[in-house]
C-alpha cells in the first residue's frame, strides 16, 4: 500500500494548528455588573438592563479595511484552489 505523505503531512500540520489555537484565550467583550475582574464600572441611574452588556468600543469604527483584506485573502485562496485543480487535471 502506497502512503501519500504530503496530504498526511498537511493534515497533521492542520490538526496541530487547531490544537494550539484551542488554548488561545478568547476575548470577552461583555461588562457584567458586579464583576471584580476588570476596572471599576459605574452604573447610570436609568440603566435597568439586567445581565451582561457589550463593552463600549467607541463609535465610528471603520471596518472597510478589514472587509477588503478579507475579500482579498478569500480571492487568493480561491485562485490557489482553482490553480491546483486545473494543474491536477492536466497531463
Amino acid at each position: 500500500m502506497v502512503i501519500a505523505r504530503r496530504p498526511l503531512l498537511t493534515a497533521t500540520a492542520a490538526a496541530t494548528l487547531l490544537a494550539a489555537l484551542w488554548f488561545v484565550p478568547s476575548a470577552n467583550a461583555t461588562d457584567e455588573p458586579g464583576s471584580r475582574s476588570g476596572p471599576a464600572t459605574t452604573t447610570v441611574a436609568g440603566d435597568t438592563a439586567a445581565g451582561p452588556r457589550l463593552a463600549d468600543t467607541g463609535t465610528g469604527v471603520d471596518t472597510t479595511p478589514y472587509l477588503i483584506g478579507g475579500m482579498t485573502f478569500l480571492g487568493i485562496g480561491a485562485a490557489f484552489v482553482t490553480h491546483s485543480a486545473r494543474r491536477a487535471d492536466s497531463p
